[in-house]
């Protein structure tokens, strides 16, 4: 079985986030960049096939040469090699297509994606590239195993879970519960040094063309100051709700 774990070069939460150029743009000044959380579950699923099944993994990005040093952390995990689309992706549609052309070239069963980045949260990109390549797809994945080309999947939906079994090739859009955060691994000393040695393969973009653009971002509003009332006092809570606050 030959996987796919699409990777994202995010800001870490703890980021301090500012915007450049009348707010156009984001500014990656002091921002430190790490794994996709949502696709680094993925990749550890992945790993999990790979030591048990003897599947073969690899991870890719479309990004400039400086996702490179999120791509050998993935590598300094386990994954087998790594490619590199060279473009600096500005809309998921666009993102959807050049991974489309890796997985055609590639021939693989099973890709992996988180089911959003952890940055600009669009969900769009695991199911628009199932779309393209006309591969089954399961979103919002909380458990996953492949017997074959048979796969058991189990999704979360409104309420609850939901078991599902679907044939490969597969698109799965995943989250935490595909593994737990302590299944999580941290790279050691062996990984680092042999994910020098893995092939990281850059390739030039077919070509696709971004359909939307970024016009400005804008922070969220301040909280405003807390104004604490006697719980006795129900009248006066209700006044606020209504004259203040405006909820009811």
């Amino acid at each position: 079985m030959k996987i796919l774990v699409c990777i994202s070069h995010v800001p870490d939460t703890t980021s301090k986030i500012n915007f450049i150029e009348n707010d156009a743009k984001f500014d990656t000044n002091g921002v430190q960049f790490v794994i996709n959380p949502y696709d680094e579950f993925c990749l550890t699923r992945a790993m999990w096939f790979k030591e048990k099944q003897g599947a073969s993994v690899t991870i890719v990005n479309v990004g400039g040469p400086e996702t490179e040093p999120t791509l050998r952390k993935g590598l300094a995990i386990g994954a087998d090699s790594a490619i590199r689309v060279n473009v600096s992706p500005t809309d998921g549609f666009q993102v959807a297509k050049e991974l489309a052309a890796v997985v055609k070239d590639g021939g693989y069963d099973l890709v992996l994606a988180g089911k959003e980045s952890a940055d600009y949260n669009g969900q769009m990109v695991p199911g628009m590239l199932a779309t393209l390549l006309d591969f089954n797809f399961i979103n919002a994945c909380v458990g996953l195993e492949v017997e074959g080309t048979t796969v058991s999947a189990i999704r979360e939906i409104d309420g609850g879970n939901e078991t599902l079994s679907v044939s490969l090739p597969l698109v799965v859009g995943g989250q935490k519960g595909v593994v737990e955060e302590k299944d999580l691994r941290i790279p050691n000393m062996r990984g680092i040094m042999m994910a020098r040695k893995k092939s990281l393969q850059v390739l030039e973009a077919t070509g696709s063309v971004a359909s939307t653009s970024i016009e400005s971002f804008e922070k969220p509003a301040p909280k405003g100051a807390v104004k604490l009332v006697d719980a006795d006092n129900v009248d006066e809570l209700i006044s606020l709700l209504h004259s203040e606050a405006k909820v009811i």
